[in-house]
């Protein structure tokens, strides 16, 4: 099975219709929850019963009074932390009759196009970009899927869409501002849904690397030559794809940024594959999975030998049968579903696997049941590799659910240490599964399974710690230097 950790944004798209009104929804939510999430009845066992109902009365009169989709949303997913803070959710999925008429008649349309627009002929841009002898903000930069030109216009730069792959921004669209005032630097940056980010944090890092905030972008145009010590850093923060670079004679950095599915599965192996030789004969190993995306425990499966010494040990999870989770072992068969959404093909000897497991789960409705045949699977390989000798991975709070079981498979090798922050904690109930409200216009994501950790190792709501905690006066773009000079001391 695969665990799948996703960050659920609301779209704030205006009013219910009567048939799809917030209590409505509450109630659909409410319900569907409690009779079919994993960890519901562990929570509840925890928190007491008096907690859950006092909970429920500090939320009824919000609902009755929320006539807003992002209003509604937000109350829902504060319902939902009652529980724990991942693998969990209400994701926004369309729109409601209100909502429909507003689009239909352009409403929602207009209100993107009114938005402050900068307009500049790009040749003449990058003319003037060409000709500046002192560099700065301004130039062409990318961030995920945008491309933003920087432009100064007295003591502002504005930031301008030039290329997005969204249809939520346009083309001359302000996506941010850079203000210069009193000696003082601060910066305003526009989210996908348009809402304000704020910060006074606005630096150059060598002369390609812009940081706002949290949020990177890489000089695109002009290109400069640029020896930063932190070029490392910056591309590790910005890449979406693995990677594998020689620090020093005695140090590997392998940066991975998803375990997603079977692409990243594919690249992950592929760099592995590439690198193999120079990594088992290279002393020093570092791992880098900051700002994962939690994924498919199968991900990191080939980095295991490299660094293993000892048996794996990991407690089986078990899965709670209800008919609504049961219905995803059928989309996987039939390839419908999540199996479809997220691209997950089964061969026809695991569909027949599948369709065993479906009927065990069948005849145990209402009951916890694993396929494991002992509680602690325990993984093992021939080989004890010399070389690395030692292995640090580096990590942070954005961590969770496949990141973390990587990490607890990970630390059980003597060769492994851990550095950076605490992780988010977000493991015990796994295996997320979907289901739309009966309006359509909300998607609920909830846990199949719970592991055999619990109660005795909980990760949730408490995360993994490092062994070398990486505090807040080294910057980020400096842990890998940090993690380099602790390895080769």
């Amino acid at each position: 099975m695969k665990q799948i950790l996703l960050i659920l944004i609301l779209i704030p798209l205006g009013l219910y219709s009567q048939e799809c009104d917030c209590e409505a929804t509450f109630n659909w939510t409410k319900k569907t929850f409690e009779e079919n999430d994993a960890g519901y009845q562990y929570i509840i066992d925890t928190k007491g019963q008096r907690a859950y109902t006092l909970h429920n009365q500090s939320f009824i009169n919000k609902v009755k009074e929320s006539k807003d989709t992002e209003e509604c949303g937000q109350l829902l997913n504060e319902w939902l932390r009652f529980f724990r803070s991942g693998h969990i959710g209400l994701e926004y999925i369309g729109l409601s009759a209100n909502n429909l008429n507003n689009t239909a008649s352009g409403e929602a349309d207009d209100d993107l196009n009114a938005w402050e627009t900068f307009s500049i002929d790009q040749n003449k841009f990058k003319e003037y970009l060409e000709q500046k002898s002192v560099h700065d903000y301004e130039g062409i930069w990318q961030f995920g899927g945008y491309k933003i030109g920087i432009k100064k216009e007295g003591a502002t730069y504005i930031g301008f869409i030039i290329d997005a792959k969204t249809n939520l921004w346009k083309k001359e669209q302000v996506k941010l501002k850079i203000f210069e005032q009193d000696g003082k630097t601060s910066s305003i940056f526009y989210m996908l849904n348009r809402s304000e980010v704020t910060s006074d944090n606005v630096s150059l890092y060598g002369k390609n690397n812009l940081e706002i905030g949290d949020i990177r972008l890489s000089r695109i145009y002009p290109k400069l030559q640029d020896n930063s010590p932190y070029r490392l850093a910056f591309n590790a923060l910005n890449t979406r794809l693995p990677f594998m670079e020689q620090i020093n004679e005695t140090t590997l950095y392998f940066r991975i940024p998803s375990f997603t599915g079977t692409p990243e599965k594919m690249a992950i192996d592929s760099v592995i594959e590439h690198n193999k030789e120079k990594i088992l004969s290279t002393e020093n190993l570092i791992i880098d999975i900051r700002n994962g995306t939690g994924g498919s425990d199968e991900g990191y499966y080939e980095i295991l030998p490299l660094i293993y010494t000892n048996p794996i040990r990991t407690p089986s999870f078990h899965f709670y049968s209800t008919p609504l989770n049961n219905k995803r072992w059928l989309d996987f068969i039939a390839y419908t579903g999540m199996a479809q959404e997220f691209d997950m093909r089964f061969s026809q000897e695991e569909k027949v696997r599948l369709r065993k497991e479906y009927d065990t789960l069948s005849r145990h409705i209402g009951e916890f049941v694993s396929f494991d045949t002992t509680a602690v699977t325990v993984r093992t390989y021939d080989q004890v590799y010399p070389f690395p000798k030692q292995v640090g991975i580096i990590h942070n709070h954005r961590n969770g659910s496949t990141d973390e079981q990587f990490l607890l498979d990970a630390m059980q090798s003597k060769k492994v240490k851990l550095f950076g922050r605490t992780t988010m904690g977000a493991l015990d109930f796994s295996n997320m599964n979907r289901v739309s409200s009966p309006c359509n216009n909300f998607r609920l994501w909830y846990t199949l399974s719970k592991s055999g950790r619990i109660p005795n190792m909980a990760i949730d709501g408490i995360g993994i710690q490092p062994d070398y905690y990486i505090d807040e006066q080294v910057p980020e773009y400096e842990w890998i230097n940090f993690v380099t000079k602790i390895l080769n001391q």
